[in-house]
């Protein structure tokens, strides 16, 4: 008897070891995991990408990133912003040409593909010229689309001259087949692709933010 009760107080001691020692383990991984913020991360990892594989952003990734842009906060939920998409290489050669008479020395940097960063996929951002703040709600979709394609692999780069040629007389062919609604303009465009390149980041000045008590 005294033999048998020896061995459950063994077996006893055994399995609170073990207990202690598989939930040892497990704590130190939950603590890690709420050590690291994955938006955190993909904030500091996001680079602007100005080399890009040929093959375009695949449909089904491009409306989740789309989805995440639209669910950006937006002044009294006006959803000022209107998108298009273009990743048909047609139409972005098309652009291309026409901004190369316009400025053909644009055309000789190295590797120079189209306009957009050499990007397949385009997304054009337009603002409601009638709100005031519409530009405001733009910003902030264009960093949610960045972000939520930073997270997928995607690279990204925001792009302001290809849209001044756009809002020009030279290429108002292609601004027509946008079909935007009179009240809006283009804002700027997000080149989207998957990056032939790794820049390194660029340094950020933090004297611009001050707390003021």
């Amino acid at each position: 008897m005294k033999t048998l009760s020896t061995l459950i107080l063994s077996l006893g001691i055994a399995t609170l070891c073990s207990c202690g020692q598989t939930t040892s383990p497990s704590t130190e991984q939950t603590t890690a995991q709420d050590s690291t913020n994955q938006v955190v991360e993909t904030i500091m990892a996001r680079r602007s990408i100005r080399q890009y594989k040929p093959q375009p952003v695949e449909r089904e990734k491009m409306e989740q990133i789309l989805e995440c842009g639209i669910n950006a906060p937006n002044g009294m939920h006006k959803e000022s912003w209107q998108i298009r998409v273009i990743d048909n290489p047609d139409i972005i050669n098309g652009i291309t040409e026409l901004y190369l008479k316009e400025n053909p020395n644009a055309g000789k940097k190295p590797g120079f593909k189209n306009i957009f960063n050499n990007a397949p996929t385009v997304v054009f951002i337009a603002y409601d010229t009638t709100y005031d703040l519409s530009q405001v709600d733009c910003g902030l979709l264009g960093e949610n689309i960045i972000l939520a394609a930073q997270s997928m692999g995607i690279g990204s780069c925001c792009l302001g001259a290809p849209i001044r040629f756009m809002n020009s007389e030279a290429a108002s062919d292609y601004l027509k087949k946008l079909e935007l609604p009179d009240t809006h303009k283009l804002l700027y465009a997000i080149a989207l692709g998957y990056p032939d390149e790794s820049p390194a980041a660029k340094s950020r000045d933090k004297s611009k933010i001050k707390f003021i008590d």
